[in-house]
């Protein structure tokens, strides 16, 4: 009964903050995806630049504004694709619906208008030459698609990690029916280590906890697998 305690308690203050958790996860991880595009992108229009060049543009941009401006484009995406899509709930069921919703919400159009924006302020400023601002303008399609295309594959990397991290959890339960502690423990660290990858959501948490919950509990007890029935119960959520 406590460990079902246990788990209720942390499944409640995962539904509290997993609507946060998820907009963080997809800011941090577009808006790193969005810096290393941009960086791909400014060596496509500018190929004759040395490194050094490259940074100080890069530098330029960011005193600029450009992350500011990238932050809030990135939050608008996700608020109105959840709007256009009608979750109203906040939180994302699935990979492909956070992935739908940052489409819908237009996250490519709020890039464009703040690499304009701030293409316009290095200009006006000084920060960057009106020529290397009329060649990066010129290659913003390029630049764009870059930034596309390097979401598309974060989204497709996530989905392939959380097929792979249910598999990890199928070999887990596996394992844990023959009683074979040594085989959970390496499924174990495999799901601890995708988890850390994966943009968080409440169904997988869940269950993921329920093992963590139960390998722990076995650890504890010398790989003792003679479990009561309210635990043997609890096991049964994993099928």
């Amino acid at each position: 009964m406590e460990l079902e305690k246990n788990i209720d308690l942390k499944n409640n203050l995962n539904e509290e903050n997993i609507v946060q958790e998820q907009n963080n996860f997809l800011q941090s991880n577009i808006g790193k995806t969005v810096n290393s595009a941009l960086d791909i992108g400014l060596r496509m229009v500018l190929p004759d630049f040395i490194e050094d060049g490259i940074v100080e543009i890069k530098d330029a941009f960011f005193q600029g504004g450009f992350k500011e401006g990238i932050d809030t484009a990135i939050d608008n995406a996700i608020n109105l694709g959840k709007s256009v899509m009608g979750i109203f709930t906040g939180d994302f069921d699935s990979i492909s619906q956070a992935r739908d919703a940052v489409k819908n919400g237009g996250i490519i159009d709020g890039i464009s208008n703040v690499l304009d924006k701030v293409l316009d302020k290095t200009e006006s400023s000084g920060l960057i030459s009106g020529n290397i601002a009329n060649i990066i303008s010129s290659g913003k399609d390029a630049i764009l698609n870059s930034v596309s295309n390097r979401i598309e594959n974060e989204f497709t990397n996530q989905i392939s990690g959380v097929e792979n991290l249910e598999r990890y959890e199928n070999d887990w339960k596996e394992y844990f029916n023959k009683r074979d502690f040594d085989g959970m423990q390496r499924e174990y660290e495999k799901i601890q280590e995708k988890l850390e990858e994966l943009m968080p959501l409440e169904n997988t948490i869940k269950k993921a906890r329920i093992i963590e919950n139960l390998h722990t509990l076995i650890k504890n007890n010398n790989h003792d697998f003679n479990l009561t029935d309210e635990q043997r119960e609890l096991a049964n959520l994993l099928t």
